[in-house]
């Protein structure tokens, strides 16, 4: 499944990044999404904002009791949302909610503070036009980093330091590729980041086949874990 992290806590349920097969992979594991607040999205790929267009469409067609949604991202997300929308679900974007809808813009080096939550972004490296970011999210007196999609920045140090866990891509072995983290970059570095707890993500083929190698933990779909 494409990326999609659910962090629940007693309020409710805040997801970081919401890929296109989303909306899929929550009914699969039993994840309601009525009860998401807030969504925090790391960059502008659709696998990792696309499944927006699903979750919206669903949420307005069948009219369920739901929280207020906040989305929380990159400056052009509203845009590449409505877009997107309008692609999928020509008229779906103006369709009336049920629900407010709010979109708060997540600038570099600045903390936001949304109900229960405090989002702290830095900027990643990634491929143009996506506005790369790495977050820091701080929830129910937890704090989770989380790189997205970017090859080896120093501000990532900042998002993983001392973190309960640190969520980060890991697409190619080796030490250094563009646009990418490759695992050795990685690996140097967690020293002086000291996360609590490390899980990988995004793997490309070449870690895929040799995962029995990998020390850190990898991610997996419907993996369960507690803070």
């Amino acid at each position: 499944m494409n990326a999609c992290f659910a962090l629940t806590e007693a309020g409710g349920i805040t997801l970081l990044d919401c890929g296109a097969t989303a909306l899929v992979a929550m009914r699969r594991w039993g994840v309601d999404p009525d009860r998401i607040g807030t969504i925090a999205i790391s960059h502008l790929h659709g696998d990792h904002f696309g499944g927006l267009v699903f979750l919206l469409r669903e949420a307005t067609l069948f009219r369920r009791p739901r929280r207020d949604l906040i989305l929380a991202g990159p400056p052009s997300l509203q845009l590449r949302l409505e877009a997107a929308m309008e692609a999928f679900f020509p008229g779906g974007w103006a369709a009336q909610r049920q629900f407010d809808l709010r979109f708060v813009i997540l600038q570099p080096g600045e903390t936001t503070h949304l109900p229960g939550l405090s989002i702290r972004p830095v900027k990643a490296f990634h491929t143009r036009g996506t506005e790369a970011l790495a977050l820091r999210l701080d929830l129910a007196g937890r704090s989770i980093g989380y790189t997205g999609d970017s090859e080896w920045v120093d501000g990532l140090l900042e998002i993983g330091r001392d973190a309960d866990l640190l969520i980060a891509e890991a697409w190619m072995p080796g030490t250094a590729t563009p646009r990418h983290m490759a695992l050795g970059a990685l690996q140097q570095r967690l020293s002086l980041m000291r996360p609590k707890r490390v899980l990988l993500t995004h793997l490309g083929t070449a870690l895929l086949a040799d995962r029995a190698a990998i020390p850190e933990p990898v991610a997996e779909d419907g993996l369960e874990l507690s803070l």
